[in-house]
């Protein structure tokens, strides 16, 4: 059977990557207070971890708005350097 012809690959696509993180980290802490005032109930059946299950993914989430936010100003600062070595009246040969 003859393969298909390769295609190149696309371009990554461009999210709001912090934005994306932030409501996920926000879900994570709503999901920590609902849980906490049935924390007893819970306890009692044998799931008393899930609100600290919850909490702790809302601090990792906020690990990860700090990742995102840090690469988001790279690839800015990469881009802003990108543009000025490309323009020809800010160099200096």
């Amino acid at each position: 059977m003859p393969k298909t012809p390769s295609h190149p690959a696309p371009p990554p696509l461009e999210a709001n990557d912090v934005a994306i993180v932030g409501g996920g980290t926000v879900l994570w802490f709503v999901a920590f207070l609902v849980l906490l005032p049935f924390w007893g109930t819970l306890s009692d059946h044998g799931h008393g971890n899930w609100p600290w299950i919850c909490l702790a993914g809302g601090g990792l989430g906020l690990i990860g708005l700090w990742y995102c936010r840090a690469r988001r100003d790279a690839i800015a600062r990469g881009r802003a350097a990108e543009a000025r070595a490309q323009d020809p009246a800010t160099r200096s040969d």
